[in-house]
């Protein structure tokens, strides 16, 4: 099955590439949404009082779903041609992933922000990141723009290819219906403080690696790309810690190391001013051309994991 893994994941590689995330196409991850907010409002009425316990079952009724509806389509297809069952596969990682999209907004952001409006590039960006971005200036906007990408290199691409490499198109899918439900109701603040615990969790849990592997390999797109790869790595050691989350703070260390630049810092979010940590170094200001420089740092980092993935499938096969 190895080459058929690979295949798959090429051609869902290619999928993307050539359409993104199309409007008019039906979509697994919007009606996985629907779903989770659906669900989410039955289980805060069938345990009241016990939100914790409703959270753990909606995150283990939905990841499991999906897995199972993705491994009968699976093993279906496959049965009634090999050719098929790649086809499928293929498909079920294609929906898994969403880096065409990822760049699209971001360049966006960065197309209002060369016209000069400001305001229209609060509004771009505000479509990537959870924070206020009423307060940010041109610097803030590019700052959260390439944070956004740096952090969902992670949760978009590669996370959602090691799965497929792990578990086939299958998995993949169900890491996406774990970060769907974490990107929901994953908030430590109120109504999602209790019942989006387990999805929260459980969306760490599943990064703990990818979010490793994708930031020590993040500064090697400098060979491509220029930048300072003993910088990313500095970055990654000195300040990957310091962001809230497990996981986010690696791959956007390494990014900022990468492109001497500073990220994070103070921010807003539901009206609250937190004082977070810078990460980097502030070696020269920031620019809109790091949006296109960060961008560039995503598909690097894909092409590399993905010739790594392979070549360890391949390896552990034979």
């Amino acid at each position: 099955m190895t080459v058929e893994v690979i295949g798959a994941v090429a051609l869902a590689l290619l999928l993307d590439l050539l359409l993104g995330d199309p409007r008019w196409m039906p979509h697994p991850v919007r009606g996985m949404g629907r779903l989770i907010e659906a669900g989410e409002q039955t289980l805060r009425r069938r345990f009241p009082g016990h939100e914790r316990l409703a959270g753990v079952f909606l995150a283990a009724s939905m990841v499991l779903g999906v897995y199972a509806l993705g491994r009968g389509l699976s093993s279906a297809s496959e049965q009634i041609d090999p050719a098929l069952g790649v086809v499928v596969q293929a498909l079920l990682i294609y929906f898994s992933l969403a880096p065409r999209d990822l760049a699209v907004h971001a360049l966006r952001v960065r197309r209002e922000l060369r016209g000069g409006n400001l305001e229209g590039a609060k509004t771009k960006v505000s479509m990537m990141v959870g924070r206020d971005v009423a307060q940010l200036d041109e610097k803030g906007v590019i700052r959260a723009t390439v944070e956004s990408v740096a952090e969902n290199t992670v949760d978009g691409v590669t996370a959602p290819l090691f799965f497929a490499f792990l578990g086939g198109g299958s998995a993949a899918i169900a890491y996406r219906a774990a970060n769907t439900l974490d990107s929901m109701v994953g908030y430590r603040h109120a109504p999602y403080t209790e019942i989006g615990w387990a999805s929260a969790r459980f969306d760490d849990l599943l990064n703990l690696l990818p979010a490793r592997l994708t930031a020590w390999m993040m500064p090697l797109a400098g060979i491509f790309l220029g930048g300072s790869i003993p910088g990313g790595y500095r970055a990654l050691l000195r300040d990957g810690r310091k962001h809230d989350s497990p996981n986010s703070g690696l791959p956007e260390a390494a990014m900022a190391g990468l492109l001497g630049v500073r990220l994070g810092g103070p921010h807003w979010y539901r009206e609250r001013h937190y004082p977070s940590p810078w990460i980097g170094f502030d070696r020269r200001p920031i620019a809109p051309g790091d949006i296109v420089k960060a961008i560039g740092v995503m598909a690097i980092t894909t092409l590399i994991l993905f010739l790594l993935f392979s070549w360890m499938r391949w390896t552990v096969a034979g």
